[in-house]
């Protein structure tokens, strides 16, 4: 059956901050990007046996750029993303689309955190990105992230409903001290598996997304949001962002400026 656009998604996204196109990709194409993203995870465990992630997919000749544009012409989803976000939406950009792998090794998971936020230091942010950012948390057409998931993920966890909080709440503060050190060698993979889980559990009013090979989530990253990753759990998922031409290009200028905060030392 044809993927169709309903109400209860325009409603879920705008209320939670996120919505999922349940088996909106088609089982060729599905066949396509696995046979692709198999050959990622090679090229990304190249230089970095635990690497999780590996984008841009355009900047890897190995990989057949053609099946990645078809992922992003995909009729139903331009139809959604337009009808959705609004006018030129789109998605699978060169220079943007990436995949996102499981661990070779050792359970993992990233700290709980807002995007365009929670990874520079606080001051930093409050003095050049603070209101920036509190106006995109209300623009519903930027900053629109993408799990598409290849194989069965429920690695992604997320708060409904934060995307449209400007500010933490305490306890939210609070939990985020209780994140694992994934590089703790005294921990056995059971034990750090265990901890992680917790972490992601813990968070106030928490929901684990679930997805099925085919199904494509859309959330504002605005909101709170976590991964927790298994070395003996497949994954290869569509890591991209849905935005339309201009919104792109004013998320390009701010992403330089953010990424030239981050990498700085000191």
């Amino acid at each position: 059956m044809a993927f169709e656009l309903t109400e209860q998604h325009i409603s879920g996204f705008y209320r939670d901050g996120y919505t999922v196109f349940r088996g909106i990709i088609p089982p060729a194409l599905l066949a396509d990007l696995r046979r692709e993203t198999d050959k990622a995870r090679e090229l990304a465990r190249q230089g970095n046996p635990q690497a999780q992630r590996l984008q841009p997919v355009s900047a890897y000749d190995d990989l057949d750029q053609n099946v990645f544009a078809d992922y992003a012409n995909l009729p139903p989803l331009v139809a959604a993303l337009e009808n959705l976000v609004g006018p030129g939406t789109r998605c699978g950009r060169a220079g943007l689309l990436g995949v996102l792998l499981e661990p070779r090794d050792r359970p993992w998971c990233t700290n709980w955190h807002r995007d365009f936020r929670d990874h520079v230091r606080k001051d930093i942010f409050e003095a050049e990105f603070r209101a920036d950012w509190d106006r995109q948390v209300y623009d519903i057409t930027c900053m629109n992230q993408i799990n598409c998931a290849l194989w069965e993920d429920n690695c992604t966890w997320f708060v409904p409903g934060s995307h449209f909080r400007q500010r933490n709440l305490a306890r939210e503060e609070a939990h985020l001290a209780t994140l694992p050190d994934c590089n703790d060698a005294s921990l056995s993979d059971e034990d750090l598996e265990a901890r992680c889980r917790a972490y992601a559990q813990g968070m106030p009013e928490a929901v684990q997304l679930c997805l099925n090979a085919g199904d494509f989530a859309l959330y504002r990253p605005s909101g709170w949001h976590m991964g927790n990753y298994l070395p003996y759990r497949r994954r290869a998922t569509l890591h991209d962002a849905a935005m339309n031409d201009d919104v792109f290009a004013a998320w390009q200028a701010r992403n330089k400026r953010w990424r030239e905060v981050t990498s700085a030392k000191g």
